[in-house]
């Protein structure tokens, strides 16, 4: 039996935190699924396609991983995908409640669907998306944060806001 997991989330942008939670799930599952989540309430500074490219080239070296963007329930999304495994990433202490309550819910919509936590590598343990962008925004450096698509694609983001101020 192939057990397939989904990976949600935002991804805007995608960070090294990320793709460390990717790969070790990659070891542990038979396929992968990035959903891109097209949450707008989130305000992301990428569309959904940029953010499906960028997290494509991201993970171009796993094999086991396919990109998908959703604009729908999660529950709903698992079933299309034939998954029955969330993964999520667990960053601090302050994320479980978060999480929990989502896992539950899903669980509640979905009893066929569990999810998984991960907790990223001590390096990437403080590493948000939120961040990142707070970091590029102000012209910082973010190579330790992100590949160099990802990079080159906040710098472009950046430069073109700021030329509009």
């Amino acid at each position: 039996m192939i057990v397939k997991a989904v990976f949600p989330g935002t991804f805007d942008p995608m960070t090294l935190g990320h793709i460390n939670l990717i790969e070790r799930a990659c070891l542990m599952f038979d396929h992968v699924v990035i959903a891109v989540a097209d949450n707008v309430a989130k305000k992301p500074l990428f569309s959904m396609d940029e953010r499906v490219n960028l997290v494509r080239k991201s993970i171009s070296h796993l094999e086991n991983v396919s990109v998908s963007g959703f604009k729908h329930l999660l529950v709903d999304f698992c079933h299309e995908c034939q998954a029955k495994v969330v993964v999520r990433g667990l960053r601090a202490v302050s994320d479980f409640e978060y999480e929990f309550q989502l896992a539950t819910m899903n669980k509640q919509l979905a009893n066929d669907l569990d999810t998984v936590f991960l907790v990223p590598d001590h390096a990437y343990a403080f590493l948000s998306s939120s961040l990142v962008k707070e970091v590029a925004k102000l012209n910082g450096d973010v190579s330790q944060f992100v590949n160099s698509d990802v990079k080159s694609a906040l710098q472009i983001k950046f430069t073109k806001s700021h030329d509009n101020i």
